[in-house]
């Protein structure tokens, strides 16, 4: 059921998304260093709101009713995007829209990690991604056929979105229950203190430390859609990009947390690592379709081999009653990296150009594994310990 919300609701986001970059370009005349700010605002409001949302959510131990609260939220702004008369207004809303995603995230993964048992951890959390994944390429296909059938209307497309995000809301709030509370232990004081950044203990900080470093490898997904247009995708078919690379994610995210149960989680973080690599490399230095193409692919799989897996290490390491903290940690310094991330790529393309900013993501990208590859037995560690009773 977690796993359709989340579904519903990228189909709704990722309409809007899809389009929202070359939106603010094309039609109100906004530059891309600007496109990379509001996209590193937008993700970085969301992970700082998680912080305080997942450890809420230990301190009451609740986690639904803090989900729920972030879907209905997110859902109330959709129609914000359609009325909005400039790009004021749309950062505006952009930015409610994340405050919504930070609330829900950090509560929904905690209590997928209550629910699921340990040794399927990296399943469970690969068919979440998956169902969410599989919304954010219906998204961008659906933006596609109705930017063809409105004949380019921005608008219009943005109206339709409004559906799924209140299906999403409504499908949380009457068909997903949660343990009841002395099934998990309980948290005691306030998780934001010192005492409990100790209690999470040295594993599970430097999976955060891998996860930061590999986030600046990893600017937004809108430089995808720029590099489309840069080299003279019609608009109408620059949401296909997005469509390729979630149909890469989703049929990998699965299968990725399924082995990630079964193997060293490490090596797979690093497979993910060599294929963000070979995606910055294709679209650095192939400007072309089948260039596109190649990069978007490899993109994808980096994301079904790395995504998923980093939640269940989170859920692997932290206490059962820090877990909201948990992951509200990892997804606050996680945020700002990718605000710094996007803004590094913006300023990187104005000044000098797609080639440079993907030549540069390669760089971080090789950095990241060097990184991980130094401190892997810590990841190893907190894999082995989640499967002892």
């Amino acid at each position: 059921m977690l796993g359709f919300v989340s579904m519903l609701m990228d189909i709704s986001s990722e309409m809007i998304h899809a389009l929202l970059p070359v939106y603010l370009v094309t039609v109100l005349g906004t530059s891309t260093l600007t496109v990379g700010f509001i996209e590193g605002i937008a993700e970085a409001t969301a992970s700082i709101t998680k912080i305080f949302s997942g450890a809420l959510s230990d301190w009451l131990g609740k986690r639904k009713v803090l989900a729920a609260l972030g879907y209905g939220l997110a859902a109330l702004t959709k129609p914000l995007f359609p009325l909005a008369p400039s790009a004021g207004w749309l950062v505006a809303a952009r930015f409610i829209d994340r405050v919504g995603k930070g609330i829900r995230g950090a509560p929904r993964d905690a209590l997928i990690a209550d629910i699921a048992p340990a040794g399927l951890r990296g399943a469970s959390f690969g068919l979440r991604q998956s169902l969410d994944t599989i919304g954010a390429f219906v998204g961008p296909l659906l933006a596609i056929l109705l930017m063809w059938w409105t004949a380019d209307n921005f608008t219009a497309v943005f109206w339709v979105a409004v559906l799924p995000a209140f299906l999403s809301f409504a499908l949380i709030t009457f068909a997903v229950s949660e343990p009841e509370p002395e099934a998990r232990q309980e948290a005691t004081g306030n998780p934001l203190n010192t005492q409990a950044m100790r209690q999470l203990g040295a594993v599970y900080w430097r999976i955060v430390a891998v996860g930061t470093v590999f986030t600046l490898a990893r600017f937004s997904e809108a430089f995808l859609i720029l590099r489309a247009q840069s080299i003279g995708l019609n608009a109408m078919w620059v949401p296909a990009v997005l469509v390729l690379m979630n149909i890469v994610y989703a049929l990998s995210a699965y299968p990725a947390g399924v082995l990630s149960d079964r193997i060293n989680r490490t090596g797979l973080l690093a497979l993910g690592l060599v294929f963000l690599a070979g995606a910055d490399l294709a679209l650095a230095l192939l400007p072309s379709l089948a260039g596109l193409a190649l990069g978007v692919v490899l993109w994808g799989l980096h994301m079904g081999l790395t995504q998923g897996l980093f939640a269940a290490l989170v859920a692997d390491s932290a206490p059962p009653s820090l877990r909201g903290t948990a992951f509200g940690y990892f997804n606050l310094l996680t945020g700002i990296t990718m605000l710094a991330a996007s803004i590094i790529a913006g300023a990187l393309w104005d000044n000098f150009g797609p080639a440079v900013t993907f030549l540069a993501g390669l760089g971080f990208a090789l950095a990241s594994l060097v990184g991980l590859l130094a401190i892997g037995n810590g990841i190893t560690q907190a894999a082995n310990a989640a499967e002892k009773p």
